[in-house]
């Protein structure tokens, strides 16, 4: 499989699901145009190219992983599969991706594309490339959001590769926000407490895998052994000379430097994932960068967040259901049928079914799920189902709300949980990033089950006589 993002999109080519768009301008166009693409079916993913004021071939890619057939090229699984069948196609190869992750440690290289172009000194200038302005009301030019961020833990020396957003302020000062919690947070944190600036990497160009291996909660400080495992060869990885971090050989742009203890600048708004500028303006950290490497014609990756579903959503749904039903199965909670995220509320709403084997079974799972490092940044409502009802389809979910769940007696509240500067439900500023979330048992009372009214519904032998015989029904 292993392949740049250069090789990927001649793939996607292939596929007939990459839409070449010419002359779009970086001042909202860009992005408007990504939004306008979210809510096409099909809706593939695009490359702008002639970008005005850039050469021609700088160019920026949205929509990587929007569909289950880039989802299924970019982690290595079948094609055609969709909904809860290819659900659990990631789930068993999870499983097997973290069995054989120590096999798979990152192999360091001397040379490799992005080494093309070394900026340094007077020559850094990060306006050199195409960077969006993804939304009309963003606070600047954001050139981190499909990206790789690259930290080490000044303790442990453990790595790790995350996402987050990177402003530019000016052609040689970023600036970046990272959510407290985050790992990326803490070895930030940790350095600053020492009175040091945190050395950090940000690739902004590379395989769709990285960024996607970046946004998830893989196994700690893995991340690279676990692109190595999805890919079946390990990553080829170089040093950077100047903060000694490690980022992939085939990236497309990398900005190396520090971020210093004592220097922030303000930040954002920014549209955000929930689909509002929630965070406002306010002081974040900033890069005193140090080198850019930059492969000739480079390509960003570009992810904008907004109003769901989005560029992002339909992958976190597909990839962190999976991972959540498989945590899940490890803690020990039965008969789990499967783990849906809805795209509108994405890890704000989690439903879960559940085959019922004990009273008390349904409200386990759901607070299990509730507190989990994956699911718990911003989650406001869990709700479990009966293995009848399908956790991806919202509108089998609200059925089962509506007409299984007893406000009264159903519906539970957990308080003082984790939330975010970005959430639209904190008034700010804050000091402290507080939610709630509720717990819905929508299943049928388990006292009595078997009494409870019988669901209408028609055999399986039926609908699929039917479908033979009556063809234009036969994909319903």
């Amino acid at each position: 499989m292993a392949d740049d993002l250069r090789d990927w999109l001649v793939k996607v080519d292939k596929l007939g699901d990459l839409e070449r768009i010419e002359g779009a301008k970086w001042d909202t166009e860009i992005g408007c145009l990504t939004s306008m693409n979210w809510r096409r079916q099909p809706s593939p993913a695009l490359l702008f190219n002639k970008i005005p004021g850039y050469p021609p071939e700088f160019r920026v890619v949205t929509g990587s992983t929007r569909t289950p057939g880039r989802v299924a090229l970019t982690f290595n699984l079948p094609q055609g599969l969709k909904g809860l069948p290819l659900m659990d196609a990631v789930r068993q190869k999870i499983n097997e991706w973290e069995s054989v992750l120590e096999k798979y440690p990152p192999v360091m290289v001397d040379s490799g594309p992005v080494l093309e172009n070394v900026l340094s000194g007077d020559d850094i200038d990060l306006f050199k490339f195409p960077v969006p302005k993804w939304h009309e009301e963003d606070g600047g030019r954001f050139i981190g959001t499909g990206d790789a961020v690259i930290t080490r833990d000044p303790e442990t020396g453990v790595v790790n590769v995350g996402t987050y957003r990177v402003q530019v302020h000016d052609k040689k000062t970023p600036g970046i926000y990272i959510s407290p919690g985050r790992h990326g947070f803490l070895h930030v944190q940790k350095n600053h407490l020492e009175g040091k600036a945190c050395p950090v990497l940000v690739s902004v160009g590379h395989h769709p895998l990285v960024f996607r291996i970046a946004c998830l909660e893989v196994p700690f400080g893995m991340e690279y052994q676990y692109m190595g495992a999805v890919r079946g060869e390990p990553m080829k990885l170089l040093k950077e000379e100047v903060t000694g971090l490690p980022f992939p050989a085939d990236s497309e742009i990398v900005i190396a430097g520090f971020i210093p203890p004592d220097k922030k600048h303000a930040e954002g708004p920014f549209g955000e994932w929930h689909g509002y500028y929630a965070s406002g303006e306010r002081p974040a950290p900033i890069i005193e960068v140090q080198r850019i490497y930059h492969r000739h014609n480079p390509i960003i990756m570009g992810s904008p967040p907004g109003r769901p579903p989005s560029d992002s959503s339909y992958y976190m749904v597909l990839m962190s259901g999976a991972m959540i039903h498989n945590e899940l199965l490890k803690a020990g909670i039965p008969d789990i049928r499967g783990v849906g995220f809805s795209e509108v509320g994405l890890q704000q709403f989690i439903t879960i079914s559940i085959k019922q084997r004990y009273a008390g079974h349904a409200k386990l799972a759901a607070l299990i799920v509730s507190q989990l490092r994956r699911a718990s940044y911003m989650n406001r409502y869990v709700v479990v189902v009966d293995e009848d009802i399908d956790p991806t389809d919202i509108q089998d979910v609200i059925w089962a709300i509506s007409t299984r769940s007893n406000p009264e007696t159903d519906i539970d509240i957990i308080r003082r949980t984790r939330s975010s500067a970005v959430d639209p439900q904190i008034r700010k500023p804050a000091t402290a990033f507080f939610n709630s979330r509720a717990i819905i048992d929508a299943c049928k009372p388990y006292e009595w089950i078997e009494e409870f009214p019988k669901v209408i519904d028609f055999k399986s032998d039926l609908v699929s006589d039917l479908r033979k015989k009556y063809t234009t029904f036969a994909g319903d």
